[in-house]
């Protein structure tokens, strides 16, 4: 806490001093007929300075000095265009359109065309995707729904909206994989602030790292990282979206900036909100009304309590584009929700009725971001978090319930409660968990030259936790535990570009540095025979160390040879540690860290253009060799448990595997994605090697586009797209044997959902309007433990942009 306050006094300071206004030179780049030319080359020829065009033709050069100056534009198959400016002291922003002729006597050749960030990303050597957002926020679809058509990552979610979610990267999930927020880690945040509540309209792009982690994104990721980037455009701009479909289900998102030219000050906010009854129908082996005698009817069911709410946003005031900063935020951060819990780990015959969790977040943040700071090169970052986070577990109904919403009967028909009195076992509680949270990020890069670089990042986050429950008696409440959790990592990193571009690679360590203590009061007592009351302190300080590298050859132009590997360690997180009552957890004081040695070998084909074709394929071989794996225990029929989990170290295992991605385009009308999934996790546990359950080891996914322009009204545009997916069979229990009978039971039958789509953008591109049908043909779908998930639903989305106030 006190690096973020002597980093806001010095920020503080340095914006006292003068500040430099710089100028803006926007536009567009489209052909004769007007569609835009993506990745177009646009470079003012006296500074060297120079950016491609967006998907949509749009450029934006910043920090433009005064004077006179030729912008020229260029794209492969056609004439290049220049136009000349001028500067003044009172401009503030210049916009150039540019209309360009084909070049004929090039249409026949290859194309290649400059690289976007999201290629120049791709091909850094690491095995990571690049996933924009601009089409999904037009769309009805959620965070996790994108990160789902990913190749290689397979999203795990207990039911509808607001369930527990679970990553899956290259077989390696749950906690191994990392999910950050603008580099700084989504649990900071809370329950409250997750990706099922951030609105894509609110992502810029989102990074997804598999297996190898990079070091700026220094924290113990053992099986990849998730990282969610912000918009973070100084340009006034305002989005808002409402949706509406099945199930009660109610998204809006708001969000906009607005930037004073003249001094540089910017403020920006966005607000979310979601809700639905989560009341779709399930059925199969344990959703079932049981009558007199026992007898158990098979029912197909409604949901009856499985609500969710959730609502949050930030604001922040600061100055962007200043000599002092390119930005500089103070802000905000809060959220809050509630979910209705309808059942444990599993669908049990009795499901629960009035069980529900509250969560809700405070949290102050400070952004500092300065390239060329003091001197050309030298790069800084600092991103901080700290406020509080709480949590509660409502649970205080002992009457049994089925699964037609009505009070469950006897043998003899009589309703009944549980002798425990609440609907988990366990006993009533009203427990709440309060949390105060710390997290900063600190980056530091220097450019030596076009050849070397060098970064330095350190992430600490700690978290200082006390439990109580209002059920309790005034003693235990007045004598709590405390539990408190702290975090450093530290990495260095040397980036390498050489042979004209062709070779890059990356070399980097990290240092892993965790302390937890748990705090405990305890009756003794003393030598006078009389009771005290003492702390017993446990507590532990590991320090552990990781590296790795990622380099990527330029074979020919456009056909990148890529390979990465890391020894990489993931600490115990506070749940696992400590438990948690609310999703079910339980406390393991003695789980060790896991670690894993992760090798990716890869191509990437691409992008090519020929004539109207443009397509990309990209493939990644890969292995994790696991030691003391984090897990739920290797579930046999004989040790599962309804309602309770607990994380374990399983064993050491190995994960091996491929995965494949085509993208295809034509006329930027049509438009085609394709990816594959296949991998082995075995894992050696009682000294048998077996398939970890759970885990589905096949999945394929597929999409399609197409764009009609023109229709019913001239400049707008209508879009349909289409969405498959596809999950092989898996049990969730290990193998029993092959003459074993009942085997079935614990199987999750092979899964295809279907999605149909279809968005259309009026004329003047502010106003979007969009229907989707998910699951068109009711499929029965699963993730985890065989919870079934939403059947058929309809969503109508609403969505307005301006880009100036």
């Amino acid at each position: 806490m006190k690096n973020i306050f002597t980093a806001t006094l010095i920020l503080l300071c340095l914006s006292i001093q003068g500040q430099e206004i710089f100028t803006t030179i926007s536009g567009a780049v489209n052909d004769n007929s007007g569609k835009p030319l993506p990745f177009a080359s646009v470079v003012i020829d006296s500074l060297k300075l120079g950016v491609l065009t967006d998907d949509n033709g749009v450029f934006t050069i910043n920090k433009v000095p005064k004077g006179k100056h030729k912008v020229v534009v260029s794209f492969v198959g056609y004439a290049t265009h220049s136009k000349t400016v001028e500067i003044n002291e009172n401009t503030i922003e210049i916009k150039i359109n540019y209309a360009l002729v084909e070049n004929i006597e090039n249409l026949d050749e290859v194309m290649v065309n400059g690289k976007s960030k999201q290629t120049e990303l791709e091909t850094v050597g690491f095995a990571v995707n690049a996933i924009k957002t601009e089409e999904a926020s037009l769309r009805n679809i959620q965070t996790n729904e994108l990160l789902n058509t990913t190749a290689g990552v397979k999203i795990r979610q207990n039911g509808g909206l607001g369930s527990d979610v679970s990553y899956s990267l290259n077989g390696l999930s749950g906690n191994s994989v990392r999910i950050f927020i603008d580099g700084i880690p989504i649990s900071t945040y809370g329950n409250s602030f997750n990706l099922n509540s951030i609105p894509p309209s609110m992502i810029k792009q989102i990074e997804v790292y598999k297996g190898v982690v990079p070091g700026h994104l220094a924290d113990d990721a053992l099986g990849g990282a998730i990282n969610i980037v912000l918009h973070k455009d100084a340009k006034t701009n305002f989005n808002a979206s409402v949706s509406y479909g099945s199930f009660n289900t109610l998204q809006t998102s708001i969000n906009g900036l607005y930037r004073f030219k003249e001094s540089g000050i910017t403020v920006k906010a966005s607000l979310f909100h979601n809700y639905s009854d989560n009341d779709y129908k399930v059925s199969g082996r344990s959703v079932v009304v049981t009558g007199l005698g026992g007898v158990q009817t098979p029912v197909t069911a409604r949901r009856f309590n499985d609500a969710y709410r959730s609502t949050g946003g930030m604001a922040q005031i600061g100055y962007t584009d200043v000599k002092w900063a390119d930005q500089f935020f103070i802000g905000i951060t809060g959220s809050d929700d509630y979910k209705e819990v309808q059942h444990g780990a599993f669908m049990t015959i009795t499901p629960y009725k009035d069980r529900f969790l509250e969560s809700d977040a405070l949290l102050g943040s400070l952004n500092y971001q300065k390239k060329d700071l003091f001197t050309k090169g030298l790069d800084v970052n600092v991103n901080g978090l700290y406020g509080k986070r709480n949590r509660a577990v409502n649970d205080t109904v002992s009457w049994a319930y089925s699964w037609n919403g009505e009070r469950a009967i006897d043998f003899r028909g009589n309703e009944y409660q549980y002798t425990w009195r609440s609907q988990q076992e366990g006993g009533p509680t009203l427990a709440k968990i309060k949390r105060k949270v710390a997290s900063i990020r600190t980056g530091v890069s220097y450019e030596i030259n076009d050849y070397h670089k060098v970064l330095v990042n350190h992430v600490y986050s700690g978290i200082d936790r006390e439990d109580s429950d209002a059920l309790r008696s005034v003693l235990e409440n007045t004598f709590q535990g405390t539990r408190d959790l702290h975090k450093n990592i530290y990495a260095v990193t040397y980036e390498l570009t050489a042979f004209e571009d062709k070779l890059k690679a990356s070399l980097f360590g990290k240092h892993y540095q965790q302390k937890t203590v748990s705090v405990d009061p305890a009756i003794e007592s003393d030598t006078n025979g009389n009771d005290v009351i003492v702390d017993e302190v446990v507590s532990s300080n590991k320090n552990y160390n990781g590296y790795g590298f990622a380099a990527s050859y330029a074979i020919i132009p456009n056909i990148t040879l890529l390979t990465s590997a890391e020894k990489a360690i993931r600490l115990p997180n506070e749940t696992e540690v400590f438990g948690n009552d609310g999703d079910n957890v339980v406390a393991n004081s003695s789980i060790n860290p896991e670690s894993s040695n992760n090798y990716n070998l890869g191509f990437r084909f691409g992008s090519f253009n020929i004539k109207k074709h443009d397509f990309t394929i990209s493939t990644n071989l890969f292995t994790r060799n696991i030691k003391d794996r984090i897990g739920l225990p290797i579930e046999t029929s004989l040790n599962v448990d309804d309602e309770l989990i607990v994380y374990v170290n399983q064993g050491s295992g190995t994960s091996k595997g491929i995965d494949a991605q085509l993208n295809y385009s034509y006329n930027n009308n049509f438009g085609l994605n394709f990816n594959v999934s296949r991998f082995d996790l075995k894992i050696v546990n009682q000294g048998i090697e077996i398939d970890v359950p759970n885990t589905p080891f096949f999945t394929m996914n597929g999409g399609l586009r197409y764009s009609f322009k023109d229709l019913v009204q001239k400049k707008s545009q209508l879009n349909l797209f289409y969405n498959v997916y596809f999950t092989d069979e898996f049990s969730f229990l290990t193998s029993q044997g092959t003459n074993t009978v009942g085997n079935e039971f614990f199987e999750v039958p092979q899964q295809l959902s279907q999605d149909f789509g279809l968005s259309y953008t009026f004329p003047n591109n502010k106003f979007v309007m969009s229907f989707d049908i998910k699951n068109i043909f009711d499929e029965p779908v699963y993730d985890n433990l065989s919870v079934q998930k939403p059947g058929r639903a309809f969503y109508l989305k609403l969505n307005y942009t301006i880009n100036k106030f």
